[in-house]
């Protein structure tokens, strides 16, 4: 455990990059996070909330209170966290428009692993050397990995979110799409609140109910959350200790392996059977060796006793990555694959890597969401199951068309294009 005067609470959002980094050099003994109000936001089309709607909303609140009393939550608590609370109409939009699953791949990690991105975090490296020493040496989690996460989850501690969190998870439990996800998180979110204990009024997070440093919801910190500066606090806000060696355990709880590699970068023979790349695929190296699998620079795959799985993040045309069951850890945090490789593509940047070898495919137009709809609609139309309809080209959707590229002699590497899109459309009357 680190030493409390070592590693106090101070990272806050609005510092400089010096003082943030430093992770707290003018720390205070706070029971609260000392989160700003939240900032003006973007202007962005949103749906009215009509009178009705509200009188809704109020109701469901009311009809919540008892599910959260039935939980161990304490009335006043809940009175005092959503008894003033509102719908708020951009969470709909904001939901529709994550980015690791709308962006072209090489566009994510454009400003993931930005130069500015790299460098900040050689600085964060420099400026907490002992922490993260310990931190490393603690949980087995290499110290790239845990400031790639920092980065990608609130930009090295300066961005945590300016929603209030129970007004964001209370609009996403109201109705829609998320709502089986967002009603244990309010009720987690309550627990964190009575656990903490922490205000109400100065738990800010994103959209989504993730908080913190490194973003965890709620459930996930009741699970996984560390008081590593041993202030007797799981502070994910204010504690980049905290925040850190939390997210280092949650990788542990999810199979981090210490000593082990994520991944790395691969090249596949012009033969290769691009239906094996899938992350649910895992062969030894020996048998991705005999299917002319090398390293980017040409050698041998290593020891004939690991295993991994071939991922094409962005289809045939793109970089192939071999990667590992570490690599399954941190996508605990984030299913998206985009995601995944920006933390672990960044880390290794971090750690002194060249950056991925191969050619992104920034010639492949990106489906707008209409047409991720109608991608998603065209594969089941054709007798494809690509799961909900829902604008989101996930795993259930790669795999869906893969099917279907190999029904056609298509090269089967489950990548969306406008071209294929054009062609389905061809095929079910739609227009190409």
């Amino acid at each position: 455990m680190a030493d409390s005067g070592t590693f106090r609470k101070g990272a806050r959002r609005g510092l400089a990059l010096g003082l943030i980094l430093l992770a707290g050099a003018c720390a205070t003994s706070q029971r609260k996070p000392a989160v700003p109000p939240p900032a003006p936001a973007a202007p962005i089309s949103a749906p009215i909330v009509t009178p009705q709607m509200e009188s809704r909303f109020e109701g469901f609140l009311r009809d919540f209170r008892a599910q959260a009393l039935a939980a161990g939550i304490d009335g006043a608590l809940y009175d005092q966290a959503l008894g003033h609370v509102t719908l708020d109409p951009r969470i709909e939009q904001l939901n529709a428009a994550q980015p690791e699953f709308v962006k072209p791949i090489w566009q994510y990690l454009d400003n993931a692993v930005s130069a500015k991105r790299i460098a900040d975090g050689q600085a964060a490296l420099a400026a907490n050397a002992d922490m993260f020493a310990k931190l490393e040496a603690q949980y087995g989690v290499p110290k790239e990995i845990l400031a790639a996460i920092w980065a990608n989850e609130s930009d090295y501690g300066r961005a945590l979110g300016n929603f209030n969190i129970f007004q964001a998870l209370a609009t996403l439990a109201f109705e829609g799409p998320r709502t089986g996800y967002a009603r244990p998180q309010l009720i987690a979110a309550l627990q964190v609140a009575q656990q903490g204990p922490f205000a109400t009024g100065t738990m800010f997070s994103s959209w989504a109910g993730a908080f913190g440093q490194t973003q965890f919801v709620p459930t996930s910190w009741l699970a996984h959350a560390v008081d590593f500066d041993g202030d007797g606090e799981k502070d994910l806000w204010n504690s980049a200790g905290d925040a850190l060696a939390s997210a280092a355990q949650l990788l542990v709880n999810y199979g981090w392996q210490r000593g082990q590699r994520w991944g790395y970068e691969v090249k596949l023979p012009a033969n290769f059977p691009y239906e094996q790349a899938d992350l649910d695929i895992v062969k030894p190296l020996s048998d991705w060796r005999a299917l002319g699998v090398t390293t980017v620079a040409g050698a041998a795959l290593g020891e004939d006793q690991q295993q991994g799985a071939i991922i094409l993040p962005a289809g045939a045309r793109g970089p192939a990555f071999m990667v590992f069951g570490n690599f399954n850890a941190v996508l605990k945090y984030n299913t998206a694959i985009s995601y995944g490789l920006a933390v672990c593509l960044l880390a290794d940047r971090l750690g002194g890597d060249a950056g991925v070898a191969a050619s992104w495919p920034r010639d492949e137009q990106p489906l707008s969401r209409p047409q991720r709809f109608q991608f998603q609609q065209d594969l089941k139309t054709l007798g494809y199951d690509p799961g909900e309809i829902d604008g989101v080209i996930g795993r259930k959707v790669r795999a869906a068309l893969r099917d279907y590229q190999k029904a056609r002699n298509l090269p089967a590497d489950g990548f969306a294009t406008q071209s294929l899109l054009n062609r389905m459309d061809s095929e079910t009357g739609g227009n190409p």
